[in-house]
């Protein structure tokens, strides 16, 4: 009895249990079969354009089904529980995240942009981490894409997708499988382009504000002395010495610890994820196949002869990854490389100047940053303390056939650049700052008085107890240059100082007053006049404060662009513009923009002697052979001067409409852009006739043209760091604007107030100049004779510069500049020449008390401090990250004792 009633006690459980599972197969067929019908597609596992609707339908269909099963037995519910297992996903902390890795804009971006972001912090020379944002920030990134991608159980996903694709087959049949296949590869396709769209907007957003502001924080706190000298600033670790808080410190270990774990997971869930992945599942996962995956991850190249002399902002490389995975090769990610359609847009004055002589090809290779100690000693020269190593090369110029045409003026650099130092003049003084310097200096700084003697009535320059004063004349206007300034303006006012003419050439400046007065009317000057028997009066110029190079109009021309200067000015500047077939005006005719202005203030203009009169006739021919019209003839009674003033044709008409081809036009494969040590071509160019051409109508008017892009910059056109030009421009000046503004204004140790002539020795669109332009400064913009030729965009935004190569001394005095600014160039010229006599040059440079900012490779950076060192300057700060540094240093009044004559 007690058996048959337990018998009879367990049948209607039975019953109820059977009723149960039947339920419940049911409904969960019914919402299975519901879900399938509703949807479009099936979705691949790793597809990029999954959304969170998917994920969670798809979720709480897999949780349905497991418990349903879960209810039949145990052992079934045991097997069902293992089954759902899966790998641990750390979970978002929205606390910790930056709000640009939470932006929805970002949910669909595709899978290969973890790879991208990767090759992003690589690239970037100089995309430095902030005291916490700078590892979390690609945690983050990679975190919210893990969100995206892999928020699923690995499991949950595979039986969902497999059931559904046994379902779909038993429903649809082979065909709706066909059909459904070439659907998904559509869809992903059209997901896969837009989310590659809003990852490049994100991205270049993201990383354009990043590195100054990070750099900023790990050297908020100034520090000077013996301090200065020692600091050595980690970007990629804070610390209390930097004004980074213990809480902070807490937090950068907390998100490298994050990041490693982010990492660590998702390796292991792409190992897994690679296992599981069935063949056919592979060749339908558009953009993420492995031959794509491969392609992505693929390094950038490194490109050593288009590279050599590139700027590198950080900003501007933010879609390079982009534009150049076809062409990744090394991994080398120092300095951004150009991309190959740059290399066709972009000439050099190397291929320019075909007929330029031969360049030094020594070079150290040497990537040890060790250098040996150095035993400086003092050039012994005849021209001792001003000794400009290419101007004063006697050995060269003794072997000179003639100096008819002024060739001992001209350039002869030594073989072997010097590595020995200029010598002080006795008595030196830290220099007179600006404006206080432009009306005197000390005498014993630049310790002539020639010019005083002679030029002394004009009110050139004067001695003044132990200071040279200059009154603001000149042999044209004795009376001051402000009122010659107004005078001129007067004469045509179409010149428009500072607005419509911005950037001018002073040809024989002499001491350099015109220039010096046209800071006041928003103009900059580039002067310029041989080292001959008016000794000293470009390093006049250049110790007053105002712009001024040693040349001279010979037999080469000048190392300028064609068609940059607004206007060009010689007063009494005693050029024979007449002879040699007008050889010399017709080198103004290839500098002088179309449409721009010559004033031209000489004795033949106002006088009347026999050599004026025979000089004017001949003038007058060469001018109206030139198609220069004659504006007007002006005469200044206050100066009892005048100044003719030419226009110089902005059409083609004139030269098709004359009668005789003198002087002939210049044959088409002749470059007007040519400069560097290029012979004068007896000829002109034809004016630009096209829109899209340089030169074909006049640039904005200053100060707007500051920050506009040039207009024949076109989209299709790429810059030099990979974007379309326009953008390129536009992305620089932001770039220099921050980074100046929050590192190099307060961060390394510069009293920018002292600060009155600066260089920047490689220049690429003049970003850092125009990122200066409210102090009260100038900057000369060097474009590298190898590197990319960007000087015409320079000019064309108000801005000035000069062609040169930095393995031959510079064109200037001794102690003429208060900041040099080299950025990326003493890695790339170590390639090229030895970079102990371009260290010998900076110092040659530089005044005592004057500084250098080296931003470069962390090797070479190391590699310059130490030979800085060598010449006991004083490092004030450097500042590393990512294997790329910064270095400030500054120029002492240290001189050795031994001399020796220069190689």
């Amino acid at each position: 009895m007690p058996t048959t009633r337990a018998r009879l006690g367990r049948r209607p459980s039975s019953s109820s249990y059977s009723s149960t599972i039947s339920t419940i197969i049911f409904l969960s067929l019914c919402v299975l079969g519901v879900w399938l019908l509703t949807s479009t597609s099936i979705i691949p596992t790793k597809s990029t354009s999954r959304t969170s609707s998917d994920s969670s339908t798809s979720s709480s269909i897999a949780s349905t089904i497991m418990n349903a099963h879960k209810t039949i037995s145990d052992d079934a519910q045991k097997t069902q529980k293992e089954s759902a297992k899966t790998p641990p996903v750390f979970k978002d902390s929205q606390g910790d995240l930056p709000d640009d890795a939470l932006k929805t804009g970002d949910t669909n971006r595709p899978q290969e942009t973890n790879e991208i972001d990767k090759l992003q912090t690589d690239v970037s020379s100089d995309n430095t981490k902030d005291s916490r944002g700078g590892d979390s920030f690609n945690a983050n990134v990679d975190q919210s894409l893990r969100s995206d991608e892999n928020g699923k159980p690995e499991d949950e996903k595979k039986n969902v997708n497999v059931v559904a694709a046994e379902n779909t087959q038993g429903l649809h049949g082979t065909e709706s499988i066909e059909e459904q296949e070439k659907q998904k590869h559509l869809e992903t396709q059209t997901s896969e382009e837009s989310s590659i769209t809003h990852k490049q907007e994100a991205e270049q957003s993201i990383t354009q504000k990043q590195e100054a502001e990070q750099i900023t924080a790990a050297i908020a706190k100034p520090t000077t002395g013996k301090e200065k000298a020692e600091e050595d600033v980690s970007l990629d670790s804070g610390n209390d010495a930097h004004g980074v808080s213990a809480d902070n410190t807490k937090n950068i270990l907390s998100d490298h610890e994050q990041q490693k774990r982010l990492e660590q997971h998702q390796q292991q869930e792409d190992d897994q994820m690679q296992q599981k992945l069935k063949p056919s599942e592979e060749q339908t996962q558009g953009v993420t196949s492995k031959e794509q995956i491969k392609h992505d991850e693929a390094p950038i190249v490194k490109d050593d002869k288009i590279q050599n002399d590139h700027k590198a902002p950080v900003n501007l490389t933010s879609n390079v990854p982009v534009l150049k995975n076809e062409n990744n090769k090394t991994g080398e990610t120092i300095v951004p490389k150009e991309s190959k359609e740059s290399k066709k847009t972009w000439s050099t004055q190397a291929d320019q100047s075909v007929n330029q002589k031969e360049r030094r090809t020594v070079g150290t290779n040497n990537q040890d940053s060790s250098v040996p100690e150095q035993n400086w000693q003092l050039c012994k020269v005849e021209a001792h303390a001003d000794y400009i190593p290419c101007l004063d090369n006697e050995e060269a110029i003794k072997k000179l056939k003639t100096t008819k045409h002024y060739e001992h003026r001209e350039r002869h650099c030594p073989q072997e650049a010097p590595t020995c130092l200029v010598s002080l003049p006795q008595g030196y003084k830290t220099p007179i700052e600006w404006p206080k310097s432009r009306d005197k200096i000390w005498y014993h700084n630049v310790p002539h008085t020639l010019l005083a003697e002679v030029k002394g009535h004009q009110n050139w320059v004067k001695v003044s107890g132990e200071f040279l004063t200059f009154p603001g004349g000149g042999t044209q206007f004795i009376h001051g240059a402000l009122h010659y300034l107004d005078f001129v303006q007067e004469a045509v006012p179409d010149i428009a100082w500072g607005k419509r003419t911005r950037v001018v050439l002073d040809v024989g400046c002499g001491v350099a007053s015109f220039g010096g007065y046209l800071f006041e009317r928003d103009v900059l000057a580039m002067s310029f006049a041989p080292k001959d028997e008016h000794e000293a009066q470009v390093q006049f110029a250049l110790e007053r404060g105002i712009p001024a190079i040693s040349a001279v109009m010979g037999t080469q021309r000048l190392p300028f662009p064609s068609g940059v200067f607004d206007l060009v000015h010689c007063a009494r500047c005693r050029v024979p513009w007449h002879e040699q077939g007008g050889a010399l005006l017709l080198e103004l005719n290839r500098v002088l923009r179309p449409g721009g202005y010559f004033a031209w203030s000489a004795t033949p203009v106002y006088q009347t002697l026999e050599e004026d009169v025979e000089i004017w006739k001949q003038m007058s021919n060469l001018t109206v052979a030139m198609c220069w019209e004659l504006v007007t003839i002006k005469k200044d009674k206050l100066n009892s001067v005048g100044v003719a003033i030419y226009h110089k044709s902005d059409t083609n008409d004139c030269y098709d409409q004359r009668q005789q081809n003198k002087p002939p036009m210049c044959k088409p494969d002749d470059d007007p852009n040519a400069a560097w040590y290029v012979p004068f071509h007896s000829c002109m160019h034809r004016v630009p006739s096209k829109e899209t051409e340089r030169g074909y109508r006049w640039p904005v008017e200053w100060p707007e043209r500051l920050q506009t892009p040039p207009y024949w910059l076109n989209q299709s056109q790429i810059g030099i760091y990979g974007k379309p030009a326009p953008d390129d421009f536009s992305a620089d000046l932001d770039h220099w604007k921050r980074l100046v503004s929050k590192v190099y204004m307060n961060g390394l140790g510069i009293s920018w107030e002292n600060v009155r002539n600066a260089m920047d020795m490689r220049a690429a669109y003049g970003g850092f100049a125009a990122a200066l332009r409210d102090l009260k400064m100038w900057v000369l913009n060097v474009v590298n004779v190898n590197a990319p030729d960007t000087l015409p965009i320079i000019y064309e935004r108000g801005l000035f510069g000069i062609y040169h190569d930095w393995c031959e001394s510079f064109s200037t005095y001794p102690r003429t500049y208060d900041l040099l600014h080299a950025d990326h160039l003493f890695s790339q010229l170590k390639k090229r020449c030895k970079i102990v006599a371009v260290i010998a040059e900076v110092d040659r440079i530089v005044r005592p008390g004057g500084k250098l900012i080296v931003r470069d490779d962390s090797v070479t950076t190391k590699e310059v401090e130490n030979l800085l060192k060598s010449l006991h300057w004083e490092i004030r700060k450097r500042i590393s990250q990512n294997q790329v540094g910064i270095l400030s240093a500054q120029k002492t009044f240290w001189r050795p004792n031994a001399t020796v004559a220069p190689t």
